[in-house]
């Protein structure tokens, strides 16, 4: 377990100022450059978006045998300081620590996180020197001592999780966020790997039996997708040991995946309860989140964009191909909870059909193809606005109803997308991959090319063929009318007796009428009579059998009365798949059989693979295969959503 390389860099992490919301960092630097420039990270890799974490940092001081130094700003992350060669280097700063997401930080007296991008400056120059973290306890908090946990590599580590860590790369130390607390936290097996669960928040009727449960069933679906002869080779996984951190809040939802654990925040209500057999709604998301990061285990963190195969932290990284690394992760997070015995088809079909229906009323996928909408991430998909519905698509929903298409579509053929998943993995070595790839993969798979596919289904907006490939394989396709808002073309929020408009739709007859984000619509006129509005479906009880009423809105304080045309009941529709044929549908639910491996010769000799990369490779797993069912093994302690994971 112990690496015997020395020192190169060593953060030193201490929580001690949680009232002040501040972690203290020491960065030692053994062997500094003259003149050695220091940054922080601008993104976070998973969350596409520059988030400028330096502008938390602040105090930034250096010293060199007990003198200080000079620490000039280059920009709005980096730092050159007036070192010299020879001689260790010590950076002191302050981050403050008060976002209670997953992305960034959080330091307060009941709990402390962080990701390394927020806290761990990078040593330009010495990236692929060894590096080691350590975490020290904070002196005082309020309530039981605290304990620290993380997927890095323990070096000297107490009982409580704090000491020192390590890392091989500054790659590796920042892709290990740290959990600190008076945490609960249990274990599990799934195919001879340890998995821990780490929760923060949860109240006394968390069932965290259940948890663990439903976690090893999801784990062991997962791993065996990616390896179906984990049994007889267990080696194969690319993780020794994983870690899942859940923060329980009020009212959030949402995860970032990272190598060998993963960062999720839900609502604490979501937990599952004791004594409660069912699943709730919200606790069948919090399983989808579940699956699909740790799906990204594989895709995309291991086998990942071509483009991001060395992540450059100092502005965008940008790629086309977020719909085949988000879009089908988010198609098999589900259909593994159906694998793995935690739904029903009935129950996946209505997710499904929720999934479709967002893509189907969202105008955005008329005016851009899901590949530019995996580039244009960084300023539309993390910056919508009240247009972004008109605008684009996500390549999350989008993405997965692509991966639906192809799947069905090579069914017909007697293959599946999980082979073609399996390929890709060993033809890229688990590694940096393309849309060639891809795409050569699907041809040795079926023996034609699916350009024609690939090119209308992700590079432009043409509608998917979903209705015949779902009805060919037992499902029905029904059009039922919309609901009032979607034949109006609108997205509201209903409060306190007031309809606020949030998203007008392009070319629906809300727009004619001249409604606008951020109205407040506060009545209608039919013939000489007003009527206020205390929800939506008060304009069809008022209307009465009108055609045309007058919408009296509130904008900018101003009272607008806007002439509006009521669109019949069947001008739009809603779409209701329904099980027609269970045996189809069965089959294709269930997990297809495994072709046989094939051979890395024939991958190579394809002659279109961008993996191979050493450092993206699948690392061996050093314990031995374990029988499926184990007793759990739960923590002594407990402490004080949208279908798309929020990043």
């Amino acid at each position: 377990m112990k690496r015997t390389t020395p020192t190169a860099l060593l953060y030193r992490i201490d929580a001690s100022e949680p009232k002040a919301h501040l972690f203290q960092v020491t960065l030692t630097i053994a062997q500094p450059a003259d003149q050695q420039t220091v940054s922080l990270p601008v993104w976070i890799p998973g969350s596409y978006l520059v988030r400028e974490f330096a502008k938390h940092l602040q105090k930034l001081e250096a010293r060199q045998n007990g003198r200080r130094l000079a620490v000039q700003q280059l920009d709005k992350c980096r730092w050159q300081v007036a070192s010299q060669a020879g001689q260790p280097l010590e950076l002191r700063y302050e981050v403050y620590a008060f976002d209670n997401s997953v992305r960034t930080a959080w330091l307060d007296e009941q709990r402390g996180f962080f990701n390394g991008t927020s806290l761990c400056l990078r040593v330009h120059g010495q990236e692929e020197q060894p590096h080691h973290l350590a975490l020290v306890a904070p002196e005082a908090t309020t309530g039981p001592a605290w304990r620290a946990a993380t997927a890095l590599t323990p070096v000297k580590v107490n009982r409580r999780g704090f000491g020192l860590y390590q890392a091989a790369n500054y790659d590796e130390l920042v892709d290990h966020p740290v959990e600190l607390g008076d945490f609960w936290q249990g274990e599990f097996q799934a195919c001879g790997i340890t998995h821990q669960w780490v929760v923060a928040g949860a109240t006394a009727s968390f069932d965290r039996e259940r948890l663990l449960r439903d976690s090893q069933q999801i784990c062991e679906t997962v791993i065996r997708f990616w390896h179906p002869d984990i049994d007889q080779n267990p080696q194969a996984a690319p993780m020794q040991r994983y870690v899942f951190m859940l923060n329980a809040v009020d009212d959030s939802y949402g995860g970032l995946e990272h190598r060998a654990s993963t960062a999720l925040i839900c609502g604490r209500r979501d937990l599952p309860r004791l004594g409660e057999a069912r699943s709730s709604e919200g606790y069948t998301t919090l399983l989808g989140l579940i699956s699909h990061e740790y799906f990204h285990t594989w895709n995309v963190k291991r086998l990942r964009p071509a483009e991001l195969a060395r992540y450059d932290y100092s502005q965008e990284n940008y790629t086309e191909l977020l719909w085949f690394f988000e879009g089908f992760t988010s198609y098999y997070d589900d259909l593994l909870l159906r694998r793995a015995g935690l739904l029903d088809d009935a129950a996946y079909l209505k997710l499904l059909n929720k999934t479709l229906n967002q893509v189907l009323q969202t105008p955005g996928r008329e005016v851009q193809s899901v590949a530019q909408a995996s580039h244009d991430a960084w300023v539309k998909y993390y910056r919508q606005d009240e247009n972004t519905a008109n605008a684009t698509v996500s390549y999350y929903t989008k993405g997965s109803l692509v991966a639906l298409a192809l799947d069905l579509s090579l069914r017909q053929q007697g293959h599946h997308l999980d082979e073609a998943m399996r390929r890709v993995w060993q033809r890229c070595q688990g590694g940096p991959m393309s849309e060639a790839d891809f795409a050569s993969v699907l041809h040795e798979l079926s023996g034609r090319s699916w350009g024609p596919e690939l090119q209308a289904w992700v590079h432009s907006t043409r509608e998917l063929p979903l209705q015949a490939l779902l009805q060919h394989h037992g499902v029905a396709w029904h059009d039922d009318p919309a609901q009032l808002a979607q034949r109006l073309g609108l997205r509201v929020a209903e409060k306190n007796g007031s309809v606020q408009i949030k998203t007008v739709m392009r070319g629906g007859a809300a727009e004619k009428a001249g409604l606008a984000a951020n109205d407040e619509w506060l009545g209608i006129e039919v013939g000489a009579q007003g009527w206020r509005l205390g929800k939506l479906d008060d304009v069809v009880f008022y209307a009465g059998q009108a055609k045309r009423v007058t919408a009296l809105v509130a904008r900018d304080q101003r009272l607008l009365r806007l002439p509006l045309t009521l669109p019949a009941a069947n001008t739009s529709t809603t779409v209701r798949l329904a099980i027609a044929q269970a045996d189809a549908v069965a089959a294709w639910l269930k997990a297809p059989p495994v072709a046989p491996p094939v051979a890395n010769a024939d991958a190579d000799a394809a002659g279109t693979g961008t993996g191979d990369n050493a450092n993206a490779k699948a690392q061996p797993v050093a314990s031995a295969r374990q029988p499926r069912q184990r007793p759990l093994k739960t923590g002594a302690r407990l402490v004080k959503k949208a279908s798309t994971p929020s990043k």
